[in-house]
């Protein structure tokens, strides 16, 4: 691709975006080759876009003004276009200017912009999403502020500049509204992107999953393979749009199969079609991807195989797909997808290969494994629960789990939302869409290929230097539910979509079993709750007995949630008998649905029919019949989707009050609070779902993450805040570092001297306490007499550093007689002076060694830890993780968080430390990363914290280029 002589194509430019209506779009660079392209696009302009353009008519573009639009130097003067199908459909472009408003180059820090937006696509935010990437252009060029002159009449392009979120400033001049951007990105700024950002993605998602027409290319003349099946899957399952059958080969007579359409290709279709399951082999799918581009299609859902997960050429052949399908404007589910689902009555959509779509239900279900989809597919049926939405990503090329979270946090028919991961495309922004979505809904992951180097073929994901298990700290940190496998994932569903959210960890356990009582007991314990007592109703117990006492537990103020254990009744012949199963079931609904709203969960031992009978009462299954189920929606004058817990669509009300998984006010009879409880029935409502389980350690684990989480939820309605602290030197910091950037050799990153080191943190109220070189036990005679006995002498040699294991450090040295012995003794067993480079350092009060570090990994962004020092520490991985920047309350958490926090507050009977001066510490850190981000990586240890103060003894910092962060420039698909 040619361009301007002056500066190569700045090919890092180009984007794909989501616009408002879902759709996708392309941004890049003006090119000379683009002139034709720039004439058709001008050509299709209105005459009053052009008037509010130019400011007079222009019907037509000269040669002249052909040039000079399509020739740019990418520095003072920087043309976009926005494409769909290689067609212009928008432009944007500035020039730098002075004072005066003449041409200019840089040290000029201000430019004129102007943007033309073809008519048909007004009112899709092109005009938006193009000021977001011009902006960043023009900063990345030294750019500050934009100016604009706009008709008044462009009520439109008024609206964009006014809604962007900038600092700007307008003013009426020579008859046109003359705007003033400020381009720093702001607080508003972020949020309105992220805003439009949600919206859009969300949109897209929408329109795959609630389509008024579906095509499924590839479905085969006779029955069986792929694509046959999956056309009678969309038609068993009640489709209420249109669906037509494309296959090539079908011949010219035929015109119909299994009742619907039968064309040769999409493009022979007379109607719009909104989504296509493509079924072909691999190397047919451009084809497809052609014909259904050329036809407007809004969506693929790939089923084929053959691309990444099957090696190289695989690899580049899911690239050109992903770029083929979004140059029309289309997004994909896959490929090697198993196919997406919707229970939605209004749609009633099985794409997929699942040969019986799920009840409806209050569950979104997201899994990047088709088979892992099968299986929880089936293990939610039996178990009762119904889906809202389903999807199988596959290979998850373009549309991903975040997408599906930005649709899931506003979809009215979803409480909870399950999600499969084998890899994580960008965890940053996953972390802040799930922290969003918990705050409203529980988010429930389970995460395969954890271990380094075991990402799934076909899958793209950045490179990460941090542990799984840290990944999981700051997944947690989000409030996302962190489980281990797909049944724990299906156990805490089950748990946070049928039942409220507790208050507190209090949990009452009752049975017919003093020993399973005790098991689950024991189970409780273990993950942290606190249980009551068991109470044992005896082998005897009937159901009416279980009922009174499960009543009575609930009303109790002093348990926050229910265990029932529950073993099979013996006859009086020694019979087992399970026959009252259903009769137990119905007794336990009865009392949960007349008491305060409190969790119950069940643990039975060999009772099917009970925990049939329990999954048989949360079925939201429509009747077999879709004509019957039509006419039982019409009876009920409901047409949504039952409730989580209804017994049939016809015969159980939705319940009246909030949906499962909403925290409860603090009046106990309305909804929508955060103090973690969940919504109260009404008074005869038996239409919530009590999960049940064949094991205690399963129900313990389930209800011990939904302890978690409501006390995660009442805690994220009050985040924290970011300290602001007088003393810090953010301007003197930025220069410092500025400074040594430009004076080191090294683009990769270099680590700073002790001294400057030592600068930099002071900087912000991070003091290192001074020591002093001892080369020779004269000189460490000397340091000793400046800092002041009694002193402590080590070696900082790079592998005994922080090693007081191996001997290389001695304390509490009196006296010059003591230093002296102690010289002698290190030198004598480690090594020679030159080696060991021994420093001299005064003592600090006794205390706790810590651990306080900071990084920023290229995945997830920067990261703040906290620890102990020591072996024990680090052989245990006993550390706790936070993202930056931390609050006040990340801090506070911290410090508590790891397993030997007892240490810092009184371990038998010792003294408490100062742990609000490890929190400051700890935010000063956080800030000094988060303001600059070419800190990448700090270290301070340790740090003694005494009862009164802290002392950090030793510090390292890394400084390198800043490396870029997505989350904060324009909005854009990932690419490849």
């Amino acid at each position: 691709m040619q361009t301007s002589q002056e500066h190569a194509y700045p090919a890092h430019w180009e984007a794909d975006v989501v616009l408002r209506d879902g759709g996708t779009a392309r941004i890049r660079p003006i090119t000379p080759e683009d002139a034709h392209r720039l004439v058709s696009f001008y050509e299709q302009v209105s005459d009053e876009s052009k008037y509010y353009r130019f400011f007079a008519p222009y019907p037509r573009l000269s040669d002249k003004d052909v040039h000079r639009f399509t020739h740019h130097d990418y520095v003072d003067r920087v043309g976009l276009a926005v494409t769909v199908g290689g067609d212009f459909i928008a432009t944007v472009r500035y020039d730098r200017i002075n004072a005066q408003g003449r041409p200019a180059s840089a040290p000029a820090d201000e430019a004129e912009v102007a943007f033309l937006v073809q008519d048909a696509h007004q009112g899709r935010g092109v005009a938006s999403a193009l000021l977001e990437h011009i902006a960043a252009v023009a900063r990345e060029r030294g750019i500050r502020r934009f100016a604009a002159e706009v008709l008044p009449a462009n009520n439109k392009m008024i609206k964009v500049f006014r809604d962007a979120g900038y600092t700007q400033r307008r003013s009426f001049e020579d008859g046109s509204v003359h705007l003033t951007l400020d381009l720093e990105p702001t607080a508003e700024s972020l949020a309105v992107q992220r805003g439009r950002e949600q919206r859009a993605e969300a949109r897209s998602v929408q329109r795959l999953l609630a389509p008024g027409s579906v095509a499924v290319v590839g479905a085969g003349r006779l029955p069986g393979g792929v694509g046959r099946t999956a056309l009678r899957n969309l038609l068993d399952g009640g489709f209420t749009g249109r669906v037509y059958a494309v296959n090539r080969a079908f011949p010219q007579e035929q015109r119909e199969i299994d009742g619907v359409p039968a064309v040769r290709s999409v493009g022979e279709i007379s109607e719009p079609v909104d989504l296509a399951v493509v079924a072909v082999p691999a190397e047919r799918v451009p084809d497809v991807v052609a014909d259904c581009g050329e036809h407007g299609v809004q969506g693929l859902v790939v089923l084929s195989a053959g691309y990444a997960e099957s090696g190289r050429a695989g690899r580049e052949r899911q690239r050109e797909l992903v770029r083929q399908a979004r140059s029309y404007g289309m997004r994909i589910i896959g490929p090697n997808s198993f196919g997406i689902i919707s229970t939605s009555d209004a749609v009633r959509l099985n794409a997929s290969l699942a040969p019986e779509a799920p009840v409806p239900g209050r569950i979104g279900l997201f899994t990047q494994s088709g088979a892992i989809g099968i299986a929880l597919l089936s293990g939610l049926h039996r178990r009762g629960a119904g889906l809202s939405s389903f999807i199988s990503s596959g290979n998850r090329a373009d549309v991903s789990g975040n997408d599906f979270l930005q649709y899931w946090h506003e979809d009215p028919d979803t409480d909870v939302v399950l999600m499969y991961l084998e890899s994580i495309g960008n965890p940053r922004k996953f972390t802040r869409l799930a922290r969003r979505t918990a705050a409203v809904k529980p988010v429930v992951v389970v995460k395969g290929a954890r271990h380094s180097g075991s990402v799934p073929p076909g899958h793209a994901v950045p490179f990460t230097r941090i542990p799984d298990a840290t990944v999981g700290a700051l997944l947690r940190q989000a409030g996302v539910i962190r489980v281990d496998t797909v049944t724990e994932l299906v156990d805490a569903g089950l748990m946070l979509a049928g039942q409220p959210l507790p208050r507190g960890p209090r949990v009452a356990i009752l049975g017919n079993s003093e020993s399973l009582g005790l098991l689950t007991y024991d189970a409780c314990l273990t993950e942290g709750l606190r249980p009551l007592p068991p109470r044992d109703l005896t082998t005897a117990a009937t159901p009416s007995d279980f009922r009174a006492a499960l009543a009575e537990a609930l009303e109790d103020d002093g348990c926050d949630a229910v265990v029932i254990t529950a073993i099979p009744w013996v006859g009086e012949n020694g019979v087992t008998e399970s026959g009252d199963g259903e009769v137990l079931a119905t007794a336990l609904r009865d009392a949960s649905a007349t008491a305060p709203a409190k969790p119950v969960a069940v643990v039975h031992v060999e009772m099917g029919a009970l925990a049939d009978a329990l999954a048989a009462a949360a079925s939201t299954a429509p009747p077999s019949d879709p004509s019957a189920r039509a006419d039982t929606a019409e009876r009920d004058g409901d047409h949504e989707p039952a409730g989580p817990g209804a017994a049939t669509l016809s015969e159980a009300p939705r319940p009246a009050v909030g949906r499962p998984g909403e925290t409860a006010p603090p009046d106990p009879g309305a909804t929508g609070s955060a103090d973690g409880s969940g919504p109260s029935s009404s008074p005869g409502d038996d239409t919530r779902r009590i999960p049940a389980y064949p094991a205690a350690e399963r129900a313990a684990r389930a209800l011990a993450e939904a302890v978690r989480y409501a006390q995660w939820r009442r805690h994220a309605a009050e985040p924290g805040r970011v300290p602001v602290y007088d003393d810090i030197d953010e301007a003197g910091a930025a220069a410092h570092i500025e400074r040594m950037l430009e004076a080191a050799d090294d683009d990769r990153g270099f680590t700073l001297a002790t001294a400057d080191a030592h600068a930099l943190l002071a900087r912000y109220g991070v003091h290192v306490r001074p020591t002093l070189p001892a080369p020779d036990p004269g000189a460490a005679v000397q340091a000793a007499a400046r800092l002041g006995y009694p002193v402590a002498l080590k070696t900082t040699a790079p592998h005994l550093r922080h090693r007081a294991d191996l001997g290389g450090v001695r304390l509490d040295l009196a006296d010059e007689t003591q230093l002296r012995q102690a010289y002698r003794e290190l030198t004598e067993t480690l090594g020679k002076p030159a080696e060991l480079q021994p420093v001299v350092q005064a003592m600090v009060p006794r205390g706790v060694d810590t651990v306080v570090r900071a990084a920023i990994d290229p995945a997830v962004g920067a990261v703040l830890s906290f620890g102990l020092a020591g072996v024990a520490s680090e052989l245990l991985g006993d550390t706790a993780h936070r993202l930056v920047p931390a609050t006040d309350r990340d801090a506070t958490e911290l410090i508590r968080t790891i397993r030997a926090a007892p240490l810092l507050f009184g371990w038998r009977g010792s003294a408490p430390v100062d742990t609000s001066a490890l929190e400051e510490l700890l935010l000063r850190v956080s800030r000094l990363v988060d303001d600059h981000p070419e800190v990448v990586g700090i270290s301070l240890e340790p740090v003694v914290v005494a009862q009164h103060g802290l002392t950090v003894l030793d510090a390292s910092v890394r400084l390198a280029p800043p490396p870029p962060r997505s989350d904060l420039g324009p909005r854009r698909l990932p690419s490849y």
